[in-house]
């Protein structure tokens, strides 16, 4: 039997559905749940940064810690040995579209509703009004629709090509959506053949090979077939060479790979520079200052010293980027309009004690030095900071939290 996946939009009576197909046929269901929980335990990373994969909203740190990448090919790796090792598999989410289109006993499936139906189900389950439930979709189906786009660089979540079988749930019911999918799981042209087999097989090696990459720092491209692998470097890199035979080192261990070649995407000649993560050091720096000019030139200064780091220029915004992208390190200044320095290090150390936050100001006196060290500060520095010395303390820092992490 063919694998179903089912990707659907909120409030389009994709439970019933699903429950109804279960007890039509002999499939075991796959969830995003279980697909991220596995892709946790295997990558040691928290299960909600995992989730954050799914979302269209980027952290800020992203482009130095690669983190939505790992967090891809952990779950592609999660996916790939799910294929790999059972039959029947209904998989509903947004994980079932990391299914390679190759692989072709896949039956996809889209379960939609007209927009009026789906903001009135809204509306009344939430007790809410139809332009606030309106809200609500557009919010979910973007992060529907930039899942489609970096997966498929389709525009449309909905569009008719990606699918086998599109079924308006407001115009058909449970029954009749699983009769059909039934129906469609049942032909001959959707059973698994020896190509169909090999081709889950090279998803699995390439999604093996991109943890391996990915557990080195590396983002790149992996395609394989029949355990000859093929790495697309599609960002512009300074020593090329030397990056090949790295990346020809790492892929080179995995077992089943017996052949690597690398080649350059278009990517390459493009202004973007190819970093690879340095695990040893900070990425996920925030500098917090309303003083722009001196605040961005920190930033290009760390940057010289592989410290990657995103600017905030008050308080509010910084404490909204350290709730959705926490940060490990926070380089703060005291004196800002609005919240200043000192409120800022009171609610960090509150609400997300694990940050450690360095002190930079230009107007500081000793009693706000005793006042920030007794609140958690690691560090109290005065401008003009040295440079090396604050690098020195940052390091510090990260080897801190490395240190509390472990423990």
């Amino acid at each position: 039997m063919p694998v179903i996946t089912i990707f659907s939009g909120d409030f389009c009576n994709e439970e019933p559905v699903v429950q109804e197909i279960l007890t039509q046929t002999d499939y075991c269901l796959i969830t995003d749940k279980d697909i991220v929980s596995q892709a946790s335990r295997m990558a040691g990373i928290p299960e909600t940064k995992i989730q954050r994969a799914f979302s269209s909203k980027t952290s800020v740190f992203n482009k130095f810690t690669h983190e939505r990448e790992r967090s891809l090919a952990h779950l592609r790796l999660a996916l790939a040995e799910q294929l790999a090792d059972s039959n029947n598999l209904l998989i509903v989410g947004y994980a079932g579209q990391l299914i390679p289109r190759d692989i072709s006993h896949v039956l996809w499936v889209c379960l939609i509703a007209d927009m009026k139906t789906r903001v009135t189900t809204v509306a009344r389950e939430r007790k809410i009004s139809e332009p606030e439930a309106l809200k609500i979709i557009h919010h979910e189906d973007t992060d529907r629709s930039a899942w489609i786009k970096m997966l498929l660089d389709v525009n449309d979540p909905w569009e008719r090509s990606l699918y086998d079988i599109v079924s308006p749930t407001d115009k058909m019911t449970p029954a009749e959506i699983a009769g059909s999918i039934r129906e469609n799981a049942e032909k001959s042209t959707l059973r698994p053949t020896k190509r169909s087999k090999n081709a889950v097989d090279d998803f699995l090696l390439a999604s093996r090979v991109e943890v391996e990459l990915a557990k080195e720092g590396h983002d790149i491209g992996v395609k394989t077939r029949s355990g000859n692998v093929s790495l697309t470097i599609d960002k512009h890199v300074l020593m090329l060479g030397r990056l090949e035979s790295e990346l020809k080192s790492i892929a080179e261990k995995v077992k089943g790979v017996t052949a690597v070649e690398t080649k350059v995407g278009p990517g390459y000649y493009q202004a973007d520079i190819y970093r690879r993560q340095d695990f040893e050091v900070p990425s996920k720096i925030l500098l917090v200052d309303d003083e722009r000019e001196f605040v961005q030139t920190l930033s290009e200064r760390l940057m010289m010293r592989d410290l990657g780091s995103a600017v905030a220029y008050d308080g509010e915004s910084a404490l909204e980027v350290a709730r959705e992208d926490e940060p490990d390190v926070m380089i703060l200044d005291l004196k800002m309009p609005g919240i200043d320095g000192i409120e800022v290090l009171r609610r960090i150390k509150k609400t997300q004690p694990e940050i450690e936050v360095i002190i930079l100001t230009g107007h500081g006196s000793e009693a706000d030095k005793t006042i920030c060290m007794q609140l958690g500060a690691f560090a109290y520095l005065q401008k003009p900071v040295d440079i090396d010395e604050l690098s020195a303390t940052i390091k510090a820092a990260h080897e801190q939290i490395r240190r509390k992490q472990n423990a």
